[in-house]
């Protein structure tokens, strides 16, 4: 696709979720959709690859939570793959702090270079597990907001995110359709870990029949310090 008419489509279905990205912000897009898919022929970072599709399925999806980060400054997205939600947010929230976290390195420095060639700061790109970088003090219960999208099961995936989230601030979890049993099923976990649940948003993808769930979770007290538990406790065990 050439870039100007990149460009205008992206400005364009940006407008239809009540975001106005300006050209340069749609630069970095375009940037970020070649680097994308030329590391996609190296490593495996999405089986989405026509570039309307990207569009659409990873940058409007991932820019559908804008609207909730805006009263935040620092933002943690676990299992951020090939960036997202993370990377489309920070391209429209350059003031924002945002920390990335992926357990394969690949990924990790596909990031770094999508970081330097987008010229994109406040951005940190860490290669742990989540559940080693929730002991660390500087992450711990200090993030005004915790974001996934399509990472694990919703009740394995609150206690990888509420213990990185600060007391009132949001964890967000980013799910296909079929959410309302998954959420009934993580209501105890949900609990436990010092959440509470607020709202479901249902989301609509423009021109498509695409249907997203977003779960917003307050924290309102503090993570009990055994969690998250080691490294594949959570999804053999979930609580």
């Amino acid at each position: 696709m050439e870039k100007e008419i990149f460009v205008e489509k992206i400005i364009e279905n940006s407008k239809k979720i009540n975001i106005d990205i300006n050209e340069t912000e749609a630069n970095k897009f375009y940037e970020y959709t070649q680097l994308l898919l030329e590391w996609n022929n190296k490593i495996n970072l999405t089986a989405i690859t026509e570039e309307n599709d990207i569009i659409l399925k990873h940058y409007i999806d991932s820019l559908t939570t804008s609207e909730l980060i805006k009263d935040s400054k620092t933002i943690l997205d676990i299992g951020t793959g090939a960036g997202f939600p993370g990377i489309p947010l920070k391209i429209v929230n350059e003031e924002k702090e945002f920390v990335l976290v992926d357990s394969l390195n690949k990924r990790i420095k596909f990031l770094e270079e999508v970081k330097e060639k987008l010229e994109l700061k406040n951005l940190e790109l860490i290669h742990s597990r989540v559940e080693d970088l929730a002991k660390n003090k500087k992450y711990r219960e200090n993030m005004d907001v915790v974001i996934s999208r399509a990472v694990a099961n919703t009740r394995v995936l609150v206690e990888y995110m509420l213990p990185f989230v600060r007391l009132n601030g949001l964890c967000i979890c980013m799910k296909g359709p079929n959410v309302k049993n998954e959420i009934e099923d993580a209501k105890k976990a949900i609990e436990i870990l010092g959440g509470k649940i607020i709202e479901v948003k249902k989301i609509e993808l423009v021109n498509e029949n695409i249907e997203r769930n977003i779960l917003i979770i307050k924290k309102v007290k503090n993570t009990p310090n055994k969690f998250p538990r080691k490294a594949g406790v959570p999804t053999k065990y979930p609580l």
